[in-house]
């Protein structure tokens, strides 16, 4: 009976990256459809602010999406099986690029203000979702052997002392953050600017009611993204952050799926990096 069950799993370990190849393929077609349209259109898919990129950048989309289902091939067997990592972390790379500015979409939507083009936030979106799917077919592609106790997810437990202190790094990060907004709204200025000024500046840029509330408060999206991120920090390298809360009793011991944490962690890198 042992024998069957490990058998079984491995049979089902065997059909996962064709399952998983096959939804990036799915992917692939809407992506390069995606490209094809705005590029026939004359709709720029990207933008960053004010600068608008020219619409023959729908071809790249195009081109993009086409070496993604190259790769794919190979875990589908249609193509020779060992194709190198780098050709997939490229591919990841350049979608990860493109998906730059998906967070502050999601800020703006949240809070009631739009999107400057809905054409380069689909691409966002788009392009950050193929960066998974491609990340997890590469990882699914990886020779599957039987299961071992080494394969399975090991106890909940804090991280090493070097990465706990890259989490206080970027906790103490947005100390000074922290503090401008705590100046502006007690009636003081940080670098020359005071809280009634970035609030008239910002009603000016059209920004939404929710939005020119919260931040007379202290509190806007930004802060309220500050204060998520440093939650997130803690989450990934202490044992809580590795299983549901007690406090929520229908998935109380439950494991945190690693991409509930790690999908809004590279997110969040990807955007603020550039910014940094």
């Amino acid at each position: 009976m042992v024998d069957a069950t490990e058998t079984t799993a491995a049979a089902r370990r065997g059909r996962r990256p064709e399952r998983i190849a096959r939804i990036t393929v799915a992917w692939t077609v809407v992506y390069a459809g995606f490209g094809l349209a705005c590029a026939l259109s004359g709709t720029p898919p990207l933008r960053l602010g004010g600068a608008v990129g020219p619409p023959v950048l729908g071809w790249a989309v195009v081109a993009v999406a086409a070496m993604a289902a190259g790769l794919c091939r190979a875990v589908s067997g249609r193509a020779p099986r060992r194709v190198p990592l780098t050709g997939w972390w490229v591919v990841c790379a350049l979608l990860g690029i493109a998906a730059f500015g998906l967070l502050m979409d999601v800020v703006t939507l949240v809070f009631g203000q739009g999107v400057d083009s809905w054409a380069a936030a689909a691409n966002h979106a788009l392009a950050a979702t193929g960066a998974v799917l491609l990340a997890a077919t590469a990882r699914s592609a990886r020779p599957a052997g039987p299961a071992s106790d080494a394969d399975r997810a090991p106890a909940p437990s804090a991280a090493s002392r070097p990465v706990r202190l890259a989490a206080w790094g970027g906790t103490l990060a947005f100390v000074p953050y922290a503090a401008m907004k705590v100046l502006w709204v007690t009636g003081g200025t940080f670098a020359g600017v005071s809280g009634e000024e970035m609030l008239a500046a910002s009603e000016r840029n059209g920004a939404s009611d929710l939005w020119l509330t919260l931040e007379s408060w202290g509190v806007d999206g930004t802060v309220l993204l500050a204060a998520l991120g440093v939650l997130l920090l803690w989450g990934l390298v202490r044992p809580w952050g590795q299983v549901f809360p007690r406090w929520t009793p229908w998935v109380r011991g439950r494991r945190v799926p690693r991409w509930l944490l790690l999908g809004p962690a590279l997110v969040g890198a990807a955007t603020l990096a550039p910014y940094g």
